[in-house]
């Protein structure tokens, strides 16, 4: 079957709403964050890892798969759970987001067929259209796959915002029509710069085209202001459906997702939970500190104190801190399990706070003490 989305509860004071996605592997809770696994692997954890952690969706990414090892071999393979092991509803995303940074002259790469691009392995020229993308998805046979959509810097001028995602709502509608995966959900997306009224037209156009679920894109560019995102989180929501799982692409800080979920966002991923794990970060309710910083050359405490994790269970910011420092795999593991259960767990008491009707208390609760001190 494919995926559904049932809303149960409305925030009082919000847009934030409890919800259950139905899926062929069971039914998990909204609001939710989804650990990346960008080669069909959430790096250097194992699936058991992930159970243990409470992940439900996870993601791969259709560039990189098409790349390495290739859609066909995945699919001889038995598909992606299969292939990768993980018994679990699984997105892809199109390849989009990776493509349009690999095409360096706009003008010239990105035409109305698709998007001619140089490969960042070897350089081979390669050419990326709506209809391959949804191809190399079914080969993959996710639980969700994403329509192919351009992603331009939202310090990209008006006009071109404007044609950028006319090309998407045509390529969105190429890309439904060769959708093939009768299990497989195919999510649309809405795009728009900072601008209001694109961003309205943009969601009503596509929610015309009819799609599984929606998704809120262009929002997780280095160019992009906090103000902006939460604009474009506020300019879409009102336009898509309530019975339709909305996803905040690529966004994964702590307070980015509680501002999304008040807004109405069901659903996030990034990989940033893991990238800075292997720099010797980690998150904590008092911010994020860094355990190359000297002063954890002897702490014995976990990396947060009441965190139910792994690593904070077993192991003392000292030992993670020589591990990070020697450069031993182990360091960023550790950091990486706990990282990703941090997100988990904020959106569990997320989900908690919506059923109390307590959103907004704690969110200044969690800002407070999260900006309490620089690490």
């Amino acid at each position: 079957m494919k995926i559904e989305y049932e809303k149960i509860k409305q925030e009082s004071h919000t847009q934030a709403r409890l919800g259950k996605i139905k899926t062929n592997y069971g039914v998990y809770d909204t609001p939710m964050f989804m650990p990346v696994g960008t080669r069909a692997t959430v790096k250097s954890l194992s699936p058991e890892e992930l159970y243990d952690v409470s992940s439900g969706i996870i993601l791969a990414n259709t560039y990189h798969l098409w790349l390495r090892p290739g859609a066909d071999i995945v699919e001889k393979c038995g598909g992606l759970h299969r292939f990768m092991n993980y018994q679990g509803p699984i997105l892809t995303d199109s390849g989009g987001y990776q493509v349009f940074s690999l095409a360096k002259n706009k003008e010239k790469d990105i035409t109305e067929e698709g998007v001619h691009f140089k490969s960042h392995i070897d350089g081979q020229n390669l050419f990326l259209t709506p209809e391959k993308s949804i191809e190399i998805q079914n080969k993959l046979d996710s639980d969700i796959a994403m329509s192919f959509d351009e992603c331009p810097p939202a310090s990209a001028s008006y006009e071109y915002l404007k044609n950028s995602l006319e090309r998407t709502l045509r390529w969105a509608k190429r890309g439904k029509k060769v959708h093939a995966n009768p299990n497989q959900a195919l999510f649309g997306i809405v795009q728009g710069g900072p601008y209001e009224d694109l961003r309205k037209y943009s969601a009503m156009e596509t929610v015309k085209i009819g799609f599984d679920g929606y998704s809120i894109g262009g929002v997780a560019n280095d160019d992009e202001s906090k103000e902006d995102m939460y604009h474009a989180i506020e300019y879409s929501i009102p336009y898509l459906p309530e019975d339709k799982v909305r996803y905040l692409m690529g966004v994964g800080e702590p307070i980015d997702i509680i501002e999304g979920v008040i807004r109405g966002v069901d659903i996030f991923d990034c990989v940033l939970p893991t990238r800075i794990a292997r720099h010797g970060q980690a998150f904590t309710k008092n911010g994020k500190i860094n355990l190359n910083n000297a002063k954890y050359k002897e702490d014995v405490s976990p990396v947060e104190e009441g965190c139910d994790c792994y690593t904070c269970k077993h192991y003392q910011k000292a030992y993670i801190r020589h591990l990070i420092t020697t450069g031993e795999v182990l360091g960023g593991r550790l950091l990486s399990i706990h990282n990703i259960r941090f997100l988990i767990r904020l959106t569990e008491e997320l989900r908690e706070a919506i059923q109390k009707d307590q959103l907004l208390a704690y969110r200044d609760q969690f800002i407070k003490q999260y900006q309490s001190e620089k690490k």
